[in-house]
């Protein structure tokens, strides 16, 4: 029976179709097959040999040692597009939080009313404190078209804003999803040229972090309405609070509050909600039990973060599984091996991660002989093998 650890609460929808005979499910197992995580820090977790993969039921993977698991064969999994209908709709939201002092003009009339005051009177009064431009005709720049940045770049352009998206590493499954009606932003300086708003969909990576700060906030327009839903490191605290007190920057949405940003004025810090919908929560759980099946039965590797996309219907009885170092003739070797214990390869495929240090083989035989797994492993580079029947 095949263990899978959660460490964090997850929807009972995404155990749904588990197979209860051959899989169970245990906040505490030690020794897991499988780990299923949302937020849960495991950066200082021990994992024994047995841990075969880490499934993020979420987009998300900073909270997971990637280089680690990848050097000891471990896959790390993640969700992409399970939360975006979740995040894209808090974007919405934001645009016209950012736009008219929505929660200011809230808190003033809880003020008011609690005062006893005529409330209705000092309403109209007062309301014209609280006012701000429609987004219907504004332009919004959207950096990063994923699966939320697509998303909430239509749904921008369907309430009559003009959109530019900049995406310099855009899939070809992600470009199939934009409409014509988005318009092309070459760089990032043209997105900071021409947005009245400007909403950040980008992973943190050593490239993207403070990606905006007082040099990027220097090139956009006066009064513009900043949107980060994606991750804290991605805009410098210090710099916008900046801007905002200089009134270069109008308004600054976040989903990532902390003692610098949650009570800065012009500042609206939601606590983290961008995912937090009960649909986002199934999605994103059944997605990555799926993701853990699907490798752990087979073999194949979808929506990994280290380690390519492997994807290869079974054509045999027995299936051969090497994570190895992605070197010279380890492809040479392993089939090399396969064919010294007398077994016929009947379908095959590897590939390699661009920028790391590991690559994946997956390889179809009628049968495997008892020493073949041994024969692999004693190769030099390699790390993992798993034979499946």
């Amino acid at each position: 029976m095949y263990k899978i650890r959660t460490l964090n609460s997850i929807a009972p929808a995404g155990f749904e179709t588990l197979d209860t005979a051959r899989y169970s499910v245990s906040g505490d197992e030690p020794n897991p097959d499988a780990i299923l995580v949302r937020s849960a820090p495991m950066h200082d977790m021990e994992f024994g040999p047995e841990l075969l993969c880490i499934a993020r039921a979420g987009a998300g993977t900073n909270n997971i040692p990637i280089d680690r698991c990848g050097k000891s064969g471990v896959i790390v999994f993640n969700t992409p597009g399970a939360n975006a209908e979740a995040v894209k709709e808090l974007v919405m939201c934001s645009l016209m939080l950012s736009s008219r002092d929505i929660t200011g003009g809230i808190a003033w009339v809880k003020k008011i009313a609690s005062e006893g005051g005529d409330v209705s009177a000092l309403v109209e009064k007062g309301k014209g404190a609280f006012s701000g431009p429609e987004v219907h005709g504004k332009t919004l720049g959207v950096i990063g078209l994923g699966a939320v940045g697509a998303k909430t770049a239509h749904a921008a352009h369907s309430l009559g804003m003009q959109v530019y998206g900049y995406d310099p590493y855009l899939s070809v499954d992600a470009a199939w999803r934009l409409s014509s009606d988005i318009l092309h932003a070459r760089d990032l300086d043209t997105i900071y040229a021409n947005s009245d708003y400007i909403t950040i969909h980008v992973p943190y990576l050593d490239a993207t972090h403070r990606l905006i700060d007082s040099k990027a906030i220097a090139k956009m327009r006066d009064g513009v309405r900043i949107i980060n839903l994606a991750r804290a490191e991605l805009v410098s605290d210090d710099d916008i609070i900046e801007a905002i007190a200089a009134k270069k920057v109008a308004c600054y949405v976040t989903d990532f509050p902390n003692a610098k940003t949650a009570g800065a004025k012009g500042v609206i810090a939601i606590p983290h909600l961008g995912a937090s919908t009960p649909e986002s929560e199934e999605n994103c759980a059944q997605m990555a039990v799926r993701e853990i099946v699907d490798y752990i039965e087979n073999g194949n590797i979808v929506n990994a973060v280290n380690m390519p996309f492997v994807m290869l219907p079974r054509t045999g009885d027995m299936r051969i599984c090497v994570i190895h170092k992605n070197i010279p003739d380890m492809i040479a070797k392993i089939t090399g091996a396969v064919s010294a214990c007398g077994i016929n390869i009947e379908n095959m495929i590897n590939a390699g991660s661009k920028g790391r240090g590991e690559a994946y083989t997956v390889i179809d035989a009628g049968s495997v002989s008892s020493g073949l797994g041994d024969a692999i492993r004693a190769i030099d580079g390699v790390i993992r093998v798993r034979i499946l029947e």
